[in-house]
């Protein structure tokens, strides 16, 4: 029972213009591929990639197992005069560049969503819990939602677009949610509604199946779990890893406790919403609403108020040290936080817009194989 796996996005880069690849690199790939067989994929557009763990039973081998594969990214990538970064925005990657990878899903897609297809120039991090009773999994989406923003606003790693700052810490699911079907999940609570709802949509030639169905949080089609798709991809493994904990621990103590959650309404719901945009905007500096209570919160308290409650599942689950590392995301900032503290810095002592954007994209390479060992 809530066996643990991560999904991780990354942008390819030059590493002497640090610009996104247009193309692909073949050798690159292949490379990967020989190393790391079916934990890696390519994503739809060629300047990203993606790694997946195996099912993990503890955050030790969830660990282990994320540091071997950017630890792998880092060492191809270097032997190609490439760069990888964990970034939910680029800052050189220019839609109208991009190319679509040649797989028959994304051909769909691309032809489906058009130029909002192409603009999806976004990484993401996605963190499966397993939770085999599959008629608990769509009541436990509904008491999960409120901890959206939450979990997003530790996350953020998406202050650029197109050579700019956005304004926004997360300016990644502002672009995401041009897609149908993303966003914060319908608010159904149980599986027979969900059911309906994706009937509805096949039946109607709409989509294929349930896996284009791409909310914040959804049941997955393909594996026996809860999917969080909230999340920006982490620059720091440690942000990743404490953030894919409380997810699991959220998981955990709400199945636990059916009635956490349970009175989760349209009122909670549009606060929710609201929460979302705040997080995206602001990060961990928002300010929002509890959605219970409806008293104003910031994100110091909000997560000690969830902490004190999945405590014991923190020790169950054995991730102490990971719970630990978000008091040091609160402190010390995201990594939105810090790509725009690199870039104003810059800025200030006098050099130019694309040399401190460099200096960014430095920092992102580096800090996304910090942790990483070499593979072996």
């Amino acid at each position: 029972m809530y066996s643990i796996g991560i999904e991780e996005e990354f942008f390819v880069y030059d590493a002497k213009s640090r610009r996104a690849l247009r193309r692909a690199d073949k050798k690159f790939l292949t490379t990967l591929k020989k190393r790391l067989g079916d934990r890696f994929s390519t994503e739809m557009l060629q300047s990203q990639i993606e790694v997946m763990t195996a099912p993990c039973n503890t955050m030790a081998e969830a660990r282990a197992q994320l540091t071997h594969l950017r630890g792998a990214l880092g060492e191809a990538a270097r032997e190609r005069k490439l760069g990888v970064a964990a970034m939910g925005t680029f800052p050189l990657a220019f839609w109208p560049e991009q190319q679509a990878t040649r797989k028959e899903r994304y051909g769909v897609l691309m032809d489906d969503l058009q130029m909002i297809g192409a603009r999806n120039m976004l990484c993401g991090m996605h963190v499966h819990v397993g939770i085999p009773d599959v008629d608990a999994r769509i009541d436990l989406i509904m008491r999960l939602t409120p901890y959206l923003p939450l979990l997003l606003a530790l996350s953020t790693s998406s202050p650029f677009w197109q050579g700019h700052l956005t304004g926004l810490s997360g300016y990644r699911l502002a672009a995401y949610d041009e897609m149908p079907r993303t966003g914060l999940p319908e608010l159904f609570r149980t599986k027979d509604d969900y059911d309906e709802y994706v009937a509805a949509l096949v039946g109607a030639k709409i989509i294929p199946d349930a896996s284009y169905i791409w909310w914040a949080i959804r049941p997955s089609l393909k594996h026996p779990t809860i999917e969080l798709r909230v999340a920006d991809t982490c620059t720091r493994v440690e942000d990743a890893l404490a953030i894919a904990a409380l997810f699991r621990c959220l998981v955990r103590s709400l199945d636990r406790n059916r009635g956490i959650n349970a009175g989760f309404d349209r009122v909670g719901r549009a606060i929710t919403a609201e929460n979302k945009w705040h997080a995206q905007r602001s990060g961990i500096a928002a300010n929002f609403i509890d959605p219970f209570s409806r008293a104003p919160i910031d994100i110091g308290q909000w997560l000690r108020q969830v902490l004190a409650f999945v405590d014991p599942d923190v020790e169950a689950l054995g991730c102490r040290a990971e719970i630990g590392h978000l008091q040091h995301i609160v402190a010390g900032g995201t990594s939105a936080d810090r790509q725009i503290a690199i870039f104003t810095e810059a800025k200030a002592s006098g050099r130019r817009r694309l040399t401190a954007i460099h200096d960014v994209i430095d920092w992102a390479g580096r800090e996304t194989l910090a942790t990483a060992p070499k593979a072996s």
